[in-house]
């Protein structure tokens, strides 16, 4: 269990921070980018969720994603030749297949519910649904600074994997919340000309 008693540190004065493995990097190196990102999506998913009602199956997705992303920046963090386990005490956290596959299944039941699309979505709709378009688009970016980092030093796939299918998953629950209410507002090409 994490114990701060203290939030500054001074540590980072210097333009380094910590990976869990206690080697410090640039605060400016690609992967404190991608874990920044990381941070910035969940932020945004945790102000969609106060917008739903408490209970909900949404909000019980969201608030898995919440706890996973953590965990998912906590994998990014974590140099590769570090040893761990998926227990709930250990601490080198990585994500595993099982959560993408898991993902992928509300992905599944939520659209089979939903109308096949005859055109892109603009973001919008329910507060909720505006709210978790602006989740993805920090998504699909922190998808893009990891694949970024990935390219100068090794990261877990499943976790960018997870990235890629998470912003899908969060297209699809705009779909299923605007469904709910008055429907996806539709993009007209051309309308304004």
């Amino acid at each position: 269990m994490v114990k701060l008693n203290k939030i500054y540190t001074r540590t980072g004065d210097d333009g380094t921070t910590g990976l869990v493995d206690g080697s410090r990097i640039a605060k400016s190196a690609p992967l404190m980018a991608a874990i920044g990102d990381v941070d910035e999506a969940n932020s945004a998913i945790g102000v969609a969720v106060v917008s739903l009602a408490a209970g909900s199956d949404p909000a019980a997705m969201l608030s898995r994603i919440q706890n996973e992303l953590f965990d998912l920046g906590a994998d990014l963090a974590t140099p590769p030749d570090i040893q761990f386990g998926f227990g709930p005490h250990d601490m080198a956290l990585r994500i595993v297949p099982s959560q993408v596959s898991r993902l992928e299944d509300e992905i599944d039941a939520m659209n089979a519910g939903l109308e096949p699309l005859k055109s892109f979505i603009l973001p919008g709709g329910t507060e909720a649904a505006a709210q978790l378009h602006i989740a993805r688009a920090v998504t699909r970016r922190a998808e893009r600074a990891a694949v970024t980092a990935a390219a100068e030093r090794e990261l877990n796939p499943i976790a960018l994997a997870y990235l890629n299918r998470l912003s899908d998953h969060l297209f699809v629950l705009t779909r299923h919340l605007n469904a709910a209410a008055d429907g996806d507002i539709l993009w007209k090409p051309g309308a304004t000309r």
